[in-house]
């Protein structure tokens, strides 16, 4: 194990299944944590300095804050369809329900500016269709700059066909610039079948040294203080799910990289080759 490379169950602290603070990342912005609710079990929490995301990976729930109430239909999983979600501000006090049962990713930023609770309806999020061929995968943008205003916090779902490669071209954000910014990154992962996957994240320069080659699971999660990170990597007959979660010190909240320039012609063949038909793997109806 790395210090990057989080299997599931390392990062647990009561009740959560997982935490990643910017402190435990060793950064300052992203965070993520995932809890796990029994049916009809309810999970009070306070935001703090933090801006959050209710994001059911399985099952429904209720979350209620700042006198409101949102029921969240959720999915059954994260390979059954593009799910809805509540935002958090910071400073609140909230309470989320299960319905069934579920499991529920809580993604975050540390911020100042308190903005309004709100929800984002799943035939509202953006579902893109990125690269061709074998570097074919689905992204959910479900809370970028262009889908969903928060303060700090961006993130999306990514969803690569078995056999195929995503987050790819390797690429990085880490520093600030007219074409980069400045991004902490948190990959968390799901495996259709529970098989496996793979990630990889390697040096962007002399004194940002890292090398991982991590075998990932259901629940495992990749921390990213810098660096190229890419492929990920989807075994064949297994599905690879993702949630990344970004923030950054920028004012601006642009989602701006880099690609690594000995792998970057790769984007240049995308044109002659079609997308993977298998996808999109998911959609916002629900799957028979």
């Amino acid at each position: 194990m790395n210090d990057q490379h989080i299997p599931d169950g390392t990062g647990a602290e009561e009740p959560y299944r997982l935490v990643i603070t910017p402190e435990r990342a060793g950064w300052a912005y992203s965070g993520l944590r995932v809890l796990d609710l029994a049916p009809r079990q309810t999970h009070q929490f306070e935001t703090g300095d933090e801006e959050m995301l209710v994001l059911p990976l399985s099952g429904g729930c209720v979350v209620r804050a700042d006198g409101q109430e949102y029921a969240v239909d959720g999915r059954a999983s994260v390979f059954s369809r593009v799910t809805d979600f509540v935002y958090l501000p910071c400073r609140t006090v909230a309470e989320v329900t299960s319905l069934d049962g579920g499991r529920y990713a809580l993604p975050s930023a540390r911020t100042t500016r308190r903005l309004e609770v709100r929800y984002g309806a799943a035939e509202d999020v953006p579902v893109e269709l990125r690269g061709a061929g074998s570097a074919s995968r689905q992204v959910n943008n479900f809370c970028t700059p262009a889908s969903f205003p928060t303060d700090k916090l961006i993130a999306v779902e990514v969803l690569t066909p078995g056999g195929n490669w995503s987050s790819y071209p390797p690429h990085k954000h880490d520093e600030h610039g007219d074409d980069e910014r400045e991004l902490e990154e948190i990959y968390y992962f799901e495996v259709d079948r529970e098989g496996p996957g793979y990630q990889r994240v390697y040096s962007s320069g002399p004194d940002k040294q890292i090398d991982v080659l991590a075998e990932v699971h259901s629940g495992d999660a990749v921390v990213i203080p810098f660096g190229y990170h890419g492929p990920s990597m989807a075994a064949p007959g297994y599905d690879l799910y993702y949630l990344n979660v970004m923030a950054g010190p920028a004012a601006d909240r642009e989602w701006l990289f880099r690609d690594d320039p000995e792998h970057a012609w790769i984007r240049d063949t995308w044109a002659a080759e079609p997308v993977d038909p298998r996808l999109p793997l998911t959609g916002a109806g629900r799957k028979q």
